[in-house]
């Protein structure tokens, strides 16, 4: 039997970290280990706790969700964050992207898109809204650009079917229509994605884009993988 996805909950409105437990509570293979109010607590309450998943809300008094968002994916990086915010062009959920969260979320989501991102950050996938992706790529696009000079090429290290399974990544496909495209079995797609992720020292797929993105090694116009 699987374990469950165990979920964090951050959040300094009680009333939305209830409805946010009554909704994943419902759901098979979810379990909701513990609740915290700011992003001091969410700190403390994942080393306790050590879940998969962490829902951080992002705007909160005293630490806010970017900080601890950074301190618990370094000191847990695998802990993925998932981030709530109002509005899904914040430059707070940037931030937190920025700082290692795999994706946000907008907290009037509806309830199917609030389980598909659990689940799809805690499988390795990013969870971003459409209009959100476009305006995270804006931001990697005005970056300074990676050069040949400024840094060691990470992807060198590919065999050139992870390179392939990068650029596949880069242009938003699932795994399983990697595994189409290249005429694999998912298991074997998924394992060519975990060697990927490793050898360019990616969090998860949505680092991998804006890797892919920063090197030019990705058309501007190829989407983030979708939510879920």
């Amino acid at each position: 039997m699987t374990d469950p996805i165990r979920v964090l909950l951050v959040d300094d409105q009680r009333l939305i970290r209830v409805g946010f437990r009554l909704v994943l509570e419902a759901e098979d293979g979810i379990e909701v280990v513990g609740e915290a109010d700011d992003g001091g607590e969410a700190v403390a309450r994942t080393a306790a706790l050590r879940p998969d998943v962490v829902l951080m809300d992002v705007r909160m008094p005293g630490m806010d969700g970017i900080a601890a968002t950074g301190e618990i994916t370094r000191a847990h990086p695998e802990v993925k964050v998932l981030v709530l915010t109002t509005f899904d062009l914040d430059e707070y959920a940037f931030g937190a992207i920025r700082a290692g969260a795999s994706g946000f979320l907008l907290k009037d989501a509806q309830r199917h898109e609030l389980v598909a991102a659990v689940r799809a950050v805690h499988r390795g996938d990013a969870a971003l809204a459409p209009r959100a992706t476009r305006a995270l790529l804006d931001q990697v696009a005005a970056a300074p650009a990676e050069t040949a000079g400024s840094s060691a090429d990470p992807t060198t290290a590919l065999t050139e079917r992870e390179r392939e399974v990068f650029l596949a990544i880069a242009q938003g496909l699932t795994n399983a229509e990697i595994a189409r495209r290249f005429y694999l079995s998912e298991s074997t797609v998924k394992t060519h994605v975990g060697r990927v992720l490793t050898k360019l020292d990616a969090r998860d797929r949505i680092h991998a884009v804006i890797l892919a993105h920063r090197l030019g090694l990705a058309d501007p116009q190829d989407p983030l993988p979708p939510l879920g």
